[in-house]
């Protein structure tokens, strides 16, 4: 072999070398995808159309759950926003990172958030939106377009032209995926104010001027427990005589024009959170980050449109607590794709879930779940209960607990004399329409589920 030669050996096995480093590179790039964690606020499973709802229009929602995986049986362990983002923040149950209310999220469980942790893996992380969890590590975060306390839903921009909330949220989004680099993967967390109502504000529902025509020509079915003897025969004095959700019930739900003007008002929000997922995933492509950029949407608790004779959430029924939750990975095979999960999925998973898809250590004081394995299509040993808790101080809010399994549902309210408790079959009966806590039928299975959700509570410390 001639100098020549060797000289040419040398130089294409130089540039090989190159390119295996690179291609390794890239590989590990792929292992730390970028995330975007979307939170509706007060959004029920079944507001959505792809969980079979055939009046609302969530066109891109329904678009990532057909792409992606679909969690049929989402829930919160606590019904109320601060309390509930707290959960998703820290993987933690309320009796474990101990903010019940509206007050701080104390030291130990904020610097285990999975925004923080995230960091800590390399990751550029934003915030936009209604954070809702007292006063945030604000100078910690590399964007921060949000609001600790109840943001409004009307603005003006500079021009002195209106601005829904919704959108702004969506135009902060586009200018965080505008500024994020190639080299760098991101997480942001985008919480909306939408669908919550406007407290105090006699409208409530105050949606995008835009979207007002949307469902004009439909009727919205009433709910099967709309009527009042599923508040006063189905609850004792201390629930009925003051009680917030029945307050509520009476300005949205007490009349069939406010029903309708009501869940339309509901919808048209929603439809304004789905229109800015639709602007992101166009982002997405145009910036080239389509294909790394995990999408995952959840809401922050359920809503009461007028089940019960009720409005709000708070209570561990199934319009109450259950919620969306879609995760959009690109990355997966095909085969993967349009999955419907029927295992218990919880808010406390969504922080195990995020750090797991990260390829980050995942906390041992967490006390959810990564969704992973699910989410690749593996049939892992899985939970068929959870517990369930509402511990905030409010006098028109009676506390409560329980425990929510496959088929049943047994709920108590714990500060009650004599302790008052629901007991329901959910496979005979969906819609909790006949507490079984009373029948003498039911009596082994409710001494059961009492024992159960006393294990439980333990377990949640």
């Amino acid at each position: 072999m001639n100098r020549s030669e060797t000289m040419k050996k040398l130089i294409w096995g130089f540039f090989a070398a190159i390119a295996c480093l690179y291609s390794a590179g890239c590989q590990q790039a792929q292992k730390q995808p970028n995330i975007i964690f979307l939170l509706t606020d007060d959004q029920r499973w079944d507001a959505m159309g792809s969980m079979g709802n055939q009046i609302i229009q969530t066109p891109n929602m329904d678009a990532l759950a057909n792409e992606g995986v679909l969690f049929q049986n989402a829930f919160v362990t606590t019904a109320i926003c601060a309390p509930s983002r707290a959960s998703i923040l820290t993987g933690q149950y309320v009796r474990r990172h101990g903010m019940a209310g509206f007050g701080e999220l104390p030291d130990a469980a904020n610097v285990n958030t999975y925004p923080l942790l995230l960091k800590k893996a390399g990751y550029r992380i934003g915030f936009i939106g209604k954070y809702g969890v007292g006063n945030p590590p604000v100078d910690q975060y590399d964007y921060w377009q949000a609001m600790t306390g109840q943001p409004t839903y009307e603005h003006k921009d500079e021009n002195g032209n209106y601005k829904h909330y919704t959108q702004m949220c969506g135009e902060n989004a586009l200018e965080f995926l505008q500024s994020s680099t190639a080299g760098q993967p991101f997480c942001l967390s985008i919480s909306f104010k939408a669908p919550h109502v406007q407290d105090n504000d006699p409208r409530q529902f105050i949606y995008d001027p835009a979207y007002k025509d949307l469902y004009n020509d439909v009727e919205i079915p009433i709910p099967n427990t709309a009527d009042d003897s599923y508040f006063y025969d189905a609850f004792p004095d201390f629930f009925t005589s003051n009680n917030e959700a029945r307050r509520r019930w009476d300005i949205r739900f007490s009349t069939p024009e406010k029903f309708q003007e009501s869940v339309k008002g509901y919808y048209r929000l929603i439809y304004g959170v789905d229109v800015v997922i639709g602007q992101i995933r166009k982002e997405l492509e145009k910036s080239g980050q389509a294909n790394n950029t995990v999408i995952i949407l959840m809401g922050d608790n359920g809503f009461y449109l007028g089940e019960h004779g009720m409005a709000g959430k708070w209570y561990g029924h199934e319009e109450s607590i259950r919620v969306p939750l879609v995760v959009y990975d690109p990355r997966l095979p095909q085969s993967k794709r349009g999955q419907k999960r029927d295992e218990m999925a919880l808010n406390i998973d969504i922080a195990p879930t995020l750090l797991d898809l990260a390829g980050a250590d995942i906390p041992a004081t967490m006390q959810g779940r990564s969704l992973r394995s699910l989410i690749d299509a593996k049939s892992p040993a899985w939970r068929d209960e959870f517990f369930y808790e509402h511990l905030f101080e409010y006098p028109t809010i009676p506390k409560s607990e329980g425990v929510v399994t496959q088929r049943y549902k047994y709920l108590r309210y714990i500060e009650s004399t004599p302790m008052f408790e629901e007991l329901y079959d959910l496979q005979t009966d969906p819609h909790e329409q006949y507490n079984l806590a009373t029948n003498s039928d039911s009596q082994d299975l409710l001494n059961e589920m009492r024992m159960k959700c006393d294990a439980l509570l333990e377990a949640a410390r």
